[in-house]
């Protein structure tokens, strides 16, 4: 990776956006942790140089629609202080850049999350970068969903985990529910969501021992574009065939097809 760019002096807007997360997001990052979101930044933007990481560069947006974006999410969990409290062990699925997963553990200092993606590079790119921001309790790790599922190490084990910009949703169920705890819990990011959609991943769900608990809609505070954050709980074991061969979930489904 090259060397990041010295962080440059926060623009007036930036701050008055620090300052509505307080009112947005009910939380609001301590200076240290605002210093760490400005460092992603500049990492991020040095290795767009040589990888397509992102194509959101401004810095106003990309503190909207990377950063405020990827913690909306948390706030299903419940109140700040409860989740910050907790020591999730926690899995962002398809991480890409490391979002949500690496402002997720920035905010909540006491999990460990494991940001899986199956490009080496990306995840060779998060490794560095979890080094510079000195984020040891996070690891980054070159996988398929669908391999790590099955890992009997790390299948089970989690209470928490995370999916952005992946796949359908039912898709996203079945990479994230077999990695869950029973009373473990999933948060898939959406832009736009349907009925129709609810009602395939609902019979997706019923398969993998998951029920959906909440659908929340929000707007983003600066473009107001229109999100939905989808919680999901693990309620049985996911049965031993999830999640299935790689490749197989995106091509076939599951929910589609009541039969199936």
């Amino acid at each position: 990776m090259k060397k990041a760019d010295p962080p440059a002096s926060k623009p007036p807007e930036l701050e008055a956006l620090w300052s509505s997360w307080l009112v947005d997001l009910g939380w609001q990052p301590s200076e240290p942790q605002q210093q760490q979101l400005q460092q992603l930044y500049s990492l991020v933007m040095a290795g767009n140089r040589t990888q397509n990481l992102t194509r959101i560069t401004d810095p106003i947006d990309f503190w909207e629609k990377h950063l405020w974006d990827s913690l909306r999410g948390l706030r299903l969990l419940g109140s700040w202080d409860e989740i910050q409290a907790q020591p999730w062990r926690g899995i962002d699925i398809g991480t890409g850049a490391g979002f949500p997963g690496i402002p997720a553990q920035i905010a909540l200092p006491q999990a460990h999350f494991t940001l899986l993606d199956s490009s080496q590079r990306k995840i060779a790119f998060v490794q560095e970068v979890l080094q510079q921001l000195s984020l040891a309790q996070a690891r980054a790790v070159a996988q398929r969903a669908e391999i790590w599922g099955q890992d009997p190490q790390e299948r089970g084990s989690y209470d928490l985990a995370l999916a952005r910009a992946v796949a359908a949703a039912e898709i996203c169920a079945e990479y994230c529910l077999p990695l869950l705890k029973v009373g473990g819990r999933a948060i898939l990011y959406r832009g736009h969501w349907t009925e129709a959609e609810a009602q395939t991943l609902k019979r997706a769900l019923s398969l993998l021992g998951g029920k959906l608990i909440h659908v929340e809609a929000f707007t983003t505070p600066h473009s107001h574009g229109m999100r939905h954050c989808l919680l999901l709980e693990k309620v049985a074991p996911t049965p031993a065939c999830y999640p299935r061969p790689p490749g197989i979930p995106k091509r076939q489904p599951l929910g589609q097809d009541k039969r199936r």
